[in-house]
């Protein structure tokens, strides 16, 4: 069978470190153009790709065989890019967040919707490792249930780092932590716990010179009494777990971080021996009331995204992440932001 030709806009750190690697790991995928206008990225790309042709704008796609086209630019890009991709009539992936808000996000879905192409958001981080052996773990009832989460990214960045569009753009305009890493910590606990009725948080700029919020706190109650808190912060100078999760019989706390990222940035690809297996950095332990017990830590799973993706195109399944999944992840953003600027708790719903 023909693979099926991926379009990838923007090399910057999402399309070269995650996508173009993954996109050229899926059997069924065959990376035919990337897109951008940047003349050193574009020369690494023809230099990572030289099969691939790599043109400056997204319009120049339209004409060659491509029909998925992945969406990896900056944040306020993200809503342009797709709906131009869903018009020519392509199937789309986009990084998360989908949109810088709700309406984006819905107008979105619509278009997919009439024009009968698929739209999926990149949540890779329902394929770390950690979170994979949580759900694991859920699923064989080891923590009699979830009652209360806890989930962190936390680092150590006191310093700005220029250039960075993340760090120089407003909430509104997509930069800051609750829309980068808070993305990945809502969609998880969404998908552990289900649709919130309650947010409180409390957003904070603490760098000096820094225009978006870079050390975050988001507190989420969900039906039946059930509770998620998480944090985002580039300014922690010692990191909490990664994880805290407990039910009605056990607990599990994970340290550490999943390896993928990390080995997708030194080059080490799906595939290649050691890819995605857990290394001493990371600690899973299991308490069921008495002393912890170390827990093995399975692979990291990134690949299987853009598996599942080739898979819905074909007609062999449902796409990896809905795109109602990226726009209630979006409403809880947006919920979090009134929170925090009354200085209360939000309803949902």
């Amino acid at each position: 069978m023909t693979r099926i030709g991926v379009g990838l806009v923007g090399y910057g750190l999402a399309g070269r470190v995650f996508h173009a690697p993954l996109i050229a790991a899926a059997p069924d995928l065959e990376l035919r153009a990337i897109v951008t206008a940047d003349r050193g990225r574009r020369a690494q790309a023809e230099s990572d790709f030289p099969e691939a042709v790599v043109v400056s704008g997204p319009e120049q796609l339209w004409t060659r065989p491509i029909e998925l086209v992945v969406v990896a630019t900056p944040n306020h890009l993200h809503f342009p890019n797709t709906m131009s991709a869903l018009e020519q009539g392509r199937h789309v992936v986009v990084d998360k967040p989908m949109a810088l808000n709700s309406e984006e996000a819905i107008a979105m879905i619509e278009r997919a919707s009439s024009s009968g192409r698929l739209l999926t958001v990149f949540q890779n981080r329902r394929y770390d490792n950690d979170f994979l052996l949580l759900r694991r773990l859920l699923a064989a009832d080891e923590l009699g249930g979830l009652l209360h989460l806890e989930s962190r990214f936390e680092r150590w960045r006191p310093e700005l780092h220029p250039g960075s569009w993340r760090e120089e753009l407003s909430p509104e305009a997509g930069g800051g932590l609750l829309l980068d890493l808070g993305s990945h910590l809502i969609d998880q606990a969404l998908q552990l716990l289900g649709t919130p009725t309650a947010v409180y948080s409390e957003l904070a700029v603490r760098r000096p010179g820094a225009v978006a919020d870079d050390d975050d706190f988001v507190a989420l109650q969900f039906s039946g009494g059930r509770s998620a808190h998480l944090w985002m912060s580039a300014v922690a100078p010692v990191a909490g777990p990664r994880f805290r999760a407990w039910g009605r019989v056990g607990a599990l706390e994970t340290f550490g971080l999943d390896p993928q990222e990390g080995q997708l940035r030194s080059g080490l690809r799906p595939g290649h021996e050691g890819y995605g297996q857990a290394t001493g950095q990371q600690v899973a332990r299991l308490s069921k009331g008495g002393p912890a017990i170390p827990v093995g830590l399975p692979p990291g799973g990134y690949p299987e995204f853009y598996s599942a993706v080739a898979r819905a195109i074909r007609g062999g399944g449902e796409v990896p992440v809905a795109a109602s999944a990226g726009l209630e992840a979006l409403a809880v953003v947006e919920a979090a932001r009134v929170s925090a600027a009354a200085g209360r708790e939000v309803g949902l719903g």
